[in-house]
């Protein structure tokens, strides 16, 4: 099997902020210490479930800092360099390469809808931009989606780009590269895909935003395929999908913050406001997450 520079399991990591809106770093190093423990030391920062568009370079480089601090050499990180322009996500890019970060999420610029050709552009212009490798990051709920030519493409023809982390929920990017031959890293970046991508043999690897609060499922789904069966398999891919569907009634970082707090690894804290209305959903939530836990199979049980 080709050794990849980016596999396996990563985190995206959540970035907590107390109410004024300012970093939680002592919870962001709670969160890496409970990650640690549960034998994850890949992790990726300020993607989507980490809230990239609110991050300042200064609090990048904060985040960074609180993560070696717990992780130390052992940890192997992505780091997320979303931004509205060029210049903004070179500036960031440049402190992820300072930082010790194996490659970059670049994600097309957000707000505005592109076309396919300027989104070459970017891409080309940021792989020429920067050092660090380059994973092309698909995140079409909030930025413009790259489609199979385009994405395929970029990473056959330009040398710094090694691949791509896809958060569409689908699997033809993923597919062509693997039908095309192109040795490209082929990251989900979306856990709904996960199980079929794992069963397709088309992905080489997760980031994932469930891992970071509930690691046991995405491990054992992850590893199901070839070690434990696919009876042990499907089990994790229900209980995954009903994990989903059931924060997915809020914004991803706001669930997975209150799954977090349910399982006593930092307190949900949000940029925003929050709403009576939201404040119980919140509350039924992770009442309904700890019956569901301690209703687990012992192999998916918490440490």
């Amino acid at each position: 099997m080709i050794q990849k520079q980016v596999q396996g399991i990563y985190a995206a990591l959540l970035t907590p902020r107390h109410a004024e809106n300012d970093l939680d770093l002592a919870g962001l190093s709670r969160l890496v210490a409970f990650l640690a423990q549960h034998d994850v030391c890949s992790y990726a920062l300020n993607g989507a479930t980490g809230e990239f568009c609110l991050t300042t370079p200064k609090e990048l480089r904060a985040l960074f800092g609180a993560v070696h601090k717990v992780a130390g050499d052992r940890a192997h990180l992505l780091c997320g360099v979303g931004a509205a322009g060029t210049t903004e996500a070179v500036e960031l890019a440049k402190i992820a390469q300072e930082e010790g970060s194996r490659a970059l999420l670049v994600p097309a610029p957000y707000f505005f809808q592109y076309q396919q050709d300027d989104l070459e552009a970017f891409f080309e212009t940021m792989a020429s931009a920067v050092r660090l490798p380059v994973l092309l990051y698909n995140l079409p709920q909030f930025t413009t989606g790259l489609e199979v030519e385009t994405a395929c493409r970029l990473i056959h023809n330009v040398p710094n780009i090694i691949g791509i982390k896809d958060s569409s929920g689908s699997l033809d990017i993923l597919r062509a590269l693997t039908q095309q031959n192109i040795p490209a890293c082929r990251i989900i970046g979306n856990d709904g895909a996960l199980a079929a991508a794992l069963q397709e043999q088309t992905c080489d690897g997760v980031v994932s935003g469930v891992a970071c609060v509930l690691p046991e499922l995405i491990q054992s789904l992850y590893n199901g395929v070839d070690d434990q069966g696919p009876a042990q398999f499907h089990l994790a891919a229900n209980l995954l999908d009903e994990f989903i569907a059931r924060i997915d009634t809020f914004p991803t970082p706001w669930g997975l913050k209150w799954i977090a707090e349910a399982r006593g690894i930092l307190r949900a804290s949000f940029a925003q406001p929050v709403s009576a209305r939201r404040k119980m959903q919140s509350a039924e939530l992770m009442g309904w997450f700890r019956n569901w836990q301690a209703a687990l199979p012992l192999s998916l049980a918490a440490k």
